[in-house]
């Protein structure tokens, strides 16, 4: 259980590390990104993006876990 808990501190860091640059990618931007904008209101609900990391982050568990 430590052991998973530093990783995923070790990867939190990486992350905050390499944000000024994950931020220029598309990931929050696809199609089928639901987006509403009105004068006082703004609801951003990503489903495709939600949907993508989640399909990338099962097949990389499912490779680790053989």
């Amino acid at each position: 259980m430590s052991r998973t808990l530093i990783i995923i501190g070790v990867l939190t860091v990486v992350a905050g590390l390499l944000w000024p640059w994950l931020s220029r990618l598309p990931l929050g931007h696809l199609p089928g990104d639901i987006v509403i904008r009105r004068e006082h209101f703004s609801l951003y609900f990503p489903i495709t993006t939600m949907i993508l990391v989640s399909v990338v982050i099962s097949l990389v568990l499912w490779l680790f876990g053989r």
